[in-house]
């Protein structure tokens, strides 16, 4: 992280969400339907992949000191009470920026735009043998 944060700047977005169309700012937006993403990062603690919703994770422009310090907080998801970091939740979303490239569990996909549609029930989920699913209802 040290090494990418000399260059790390925030990015003009376009976010559409659910038909909604707002610019954006941002160091970072992820798109989630579970709670973590690589390395164990609980970027969206309360995401539910079988709730019929997406996350929509944005981290809004803030200093390379501000991002250090909120950083480490990702791994227990206490970082969703910092004033930069908002999660929204829908049902289909569309990212556009100039020159940015969308990765999706750690693969280059392509540039963006790039349109995310959620699917309910489209797949088979089994969890853990002890770990509840559907935390929040279908659709709400």
């Amino acid at each position: 992280m040290l090494r990418e944060l000399g260059s790390f700047r925030a990015i003009n977005y376009t976010v559409t969400a659910d038909g909604a169309e707002t610019k954006e700012g941002a160091m970072l937006i992820s798109v989630a339907n579970a709670p973590s993403i690589g390395g164990g990062m609980r970027i969206v603690p309360d995401a539910a992949p079988d709730d019929g919703l997406l996350d929509l994770f944005i981290v809004k422009p803030l200093s390379r000191l501000a991002l250090l310090a909120v950083f480490p907080k990702v791994f227990s998801g206490r970082h969703t009470s910092h004033p930069a970091v908002e999660i929204r939740r829908v049902r289909s979303v569309r990212l556009a920026a100039e020159n940015v490239v969308a990765y999706a569990d750690g693969e280059r996909i392509g540039h963006l735009p790039l349109d995310i549609d959620v699917v309910p029930g489209a797949c088979g989920y089994w969890p853990k043998p002890g770990r509840q699913l559907a935390r929040r209802r279908p659709g709400g």
